[in-house]
């Protein structure tokens, strides 16, 4: 058998370079964000350790079940058994496809598990995603970090590819205010797939997808990938892409094409790119607040420091406006529904109906009564880049200490 050094040196190189526009060397430092870990993150994950891409960090909160083995290609009947998380076991079965790849997995919420500063360093996002609202915020994301993200979408026999980037084409832009105002509750709930398949969906209910349509679409977004890995070719004309068009596909009557398809609002809020970041690497989401506010202090050289919870509230308790109860939360906004869930206590209570109030941090300065915890804590992420407000305006500083939790990607 041959050792991984051998694998190494060789993976590829007989096959990939009769491919006139294929660079080894560039895709095996390519850096890719695949966030779902789906059926359609299964088929595009598979794709990209197949060709070689170097370095790939998946991102999914949930675990595997038994309805997750019909169509998804990474994951055992033994992984549903332990209940694994998702992000994990694609990761592990990568490395067994490709060892020569660098993989890295994130078990949690878009909100509070990836950090600014991952998008920062990707020369590709895919989203994977089955939630209008980890759609949105992904968009907000990569447009912060300028980046250019590829979107895919699956229904019954039936799916769609589109790419989205500032100042050509924009998600949020696209979808409509009827579909937002139907993306109700927590972002773990009210899963839909592209919009114009939700549509379909929502007047004949939830339909279950089919692992050849998460083939087809998977493929079709890892082949954008390679081509945004690849721009010299596109900027020589070689490649179309799929910035501002979107592809679909249709197997109920066997039809596919592309399409011109760009919604941009210059009014839009996700608009929004950070420029001039300041990397302090002695700044770590494993850092306390009270000391994280110093030093970006003296780093910036400025009196007053106010950090703003962009992504996340954080929330410090709740209580009943009927008997003034109050229950200790200390965690992320994003995971209160959840809290509430749990709780006997809460079950008849709400937040919407107005049972429950929620006392939350917006912004973080010298003021704030839990200065001990550390941004983890709070719901901040390794290497996130975090929005501050100083007496000279604002800046922006990442938290670079924590390249270190990236298996030497960066």
């Amino acid at each position: 058998m041959k050792n991984s050094t051998n694998t190494k040196k060789k993976w590829g190189e007989d096959v990939f370079p009769l491919l006139s526009w294929f660079k080894i060397d560039k895709v095996k430092k390519a850096k890719v964000l695949v966030v779902g870990a789906g059926a359609l993150g299964n088929e595009v994950l598979k794709n990209l350790a197949l060709f070689g891409v170097g370095n790939i960090v998946i991102v999914d909160f949930d675990s595997i079940e038994y309805s997750n083995l019909t169509r998804s290609v990474l994951f055992r009947p033994e992984d549903a058994e332990k209940g694994a998380f998702k992000a994990d076991v694609a990761a592990q079965r990568l490395s067994e496809i490709n060892p020569t790849i660098n993989v890295k997995s994130i078990n949690g919420d878009l909100s509070t598990a990836v950090g600014l500063g991952v998008y920062r360093r990707m020369d590709v996002v895919v989203g994977c995603l089955d939630s209008l609202k980890a759609r949105t915020l992904l968009n907000r994301m990569c447009f912060r970090a300028g980046k250019i993200w590829i979107e895919g979408g699956i229904g019954d026999l039936e799916g769609q590819v589109t790419a989205y980037q500032m100042n050509k084409s924009c998600y949020e832009c696209r979808v409509a205010e009827e579909e937002v105002a139907d993306d109700t509750g927590n972002s773990h709930e009210n899963r839909t797939s592209c919009p114009q398949i939700a549509q379909g969906n929502a007047a004949r209910g939830r339909v279950a997808t089919t692992p050849v349509s998460a083939s087809i679409i998977g493929a079709v977004q890892a082949q954008e990938v390679m081509k945004l890995i690849h721009t010299e070719e596109i900027e020589a004309g070689s490649f179309d892409t799929l910035i501002g068009a979107m592809f679909n596909y249709s197997g109920t009557n066997l039809q596919a094409g592309t399409f011109q398809y760009s919604y941009y609002n210059n009014d839009c809020i996700s608009h929004e790119f950070w420029e001039n970041i300041v990397e302090i690497p002695t700044l770590s989401a494993d850092t306390k607040i009270g000391e994280a506010l110093q030093i970006i202090k003296e780093k910036l050289k400025v009196e007053q420091v106010d950090i703003n919870l962009r992504n996340d509230k954080f929330v410090d308790f709740l209580s009943s406006r009927t008997d003034n109860k109050k229950f200790v939360a200390m965690m992320p906004e994003s995971q209160i529904a959840n809290f509430i869930d749990a709780s006997k206590e809460m079950e008849y209570l709400s937040i919407s109906d107005g049972g429950l109030y929620q006392h939350s941090f917006e912004n973080i300065d010298e003021e704030f009564p839990y200065p001990e915890l550390t941004f983890r804590q709070i719901g901040i992420p390794y290497l996130d880049v975090l929005q501050v407000t100083t007496e000279k305006g604002y800046a922006y500083v990442e938290l670079s200490a924590d390249v270190e939790q990236f298996n030497n990607m960066f």
